[in-house]
């Protein structure tokens, strides 16, 4: 069986440089990659087109990246509670492909599938229509949307092995999984990492074959986005 274990973030991000695309997992700031996001922040790599549902916040997750201005051109659902996403979208800083969640999660998965392009009313006869292709199925109008292309996916898992298979929990597994196999490497961070063949195979989310680097993570924040809270009675 192959090894993907790496010792640490160092090592997993080897290859990483100017104007690559990357593609990031998670939702909000739930189940997205710390270590990842703040080794890019360190390695203070330019040019980066960040694939990703939203930028985190303005001190956290890729709003870091924002901060530094490592990022040219973000590709998400929506703008988030970030203030300086959207100060730089508007002063146009940044580079903003804003595209329905739904379809940004489907070219992702459809990148991990080795499928160039498919077909999705979601956005027809709007902006998002402009300049694509448009064919109509079954009465209905559809546009064409193609699979990413990216250099690398950056995921958090909750588990993992050396073999690269992955569990996730709760709410992190959002785009987390789609985004597996998706870019030409896939580094894998996770909270805790088991021995190949410690995994229950039933309980497995994505196999190893999807990742190509797996590392143990460390100090991670889970920040809460919003908390909400009932009222003491």
């Amino acid at each position: 069986m192959i090894n993907k274990k790496v010792p640490g973030v160092v090592e997993a991000l080897q290859g990483v440089s100017d104007n690559m695309t990357f593609m990031f997992g998670g939702f909000g700031l739930s189940g997205i990659p710390e270590n990842a996001i703040a080794r890019l922040v360190q390695l203070n790599v330019k040019g980066l087109t960040c694939v990703s549902n939203n930028a985190g916040v303005d001190d956290f997750g890729l709003g870091l990246l924002l901060q530094q201005k490592q990022i040219k051109k973000m590709i998400s659902s929506y703008v988030g509670e970030n203030d300086e996403f959207e100060r730089q979208m508007l002063s146009k800083e940044l580079e903003v492909e804003l595209i329905p969640q739904g379809t940004l999660a489907e070219r992702c998965r459809a990148a991990q599938a080795g499928f160039p392009a498919f077909y999705t009313p979601a956005g027809y006869g709007t902006e998002v229509a402009e300049g694509k292709e448009v064919r109509e199925f079954d009465g209905k109008m559809h546009i064409l949307e193609y699979a990413f292309k990216a250099d690398f996916g950056f995921v958090k898992a909750w588990k993992g092995d050396t073999a690269g298979n992955l569990i996730f929990k709760g709410t992190a597994r959002n785009f987390n999984p789609n985004i597996c196999g998706a870019a030409k490497i896939t580094v894998a961070e996770v909270e805790e990492l088991l021995p190949a063949g410690a995994l229950d195979p039933n309980q497995i989310h994505i196999p190893g074959i999807f990742v190509q680097r797996i590392f143990q993570g460390v100090q991670y924040e889970k920040r809460i986005e919003q908390r909400t809270v009932r009222k003491r009675n």
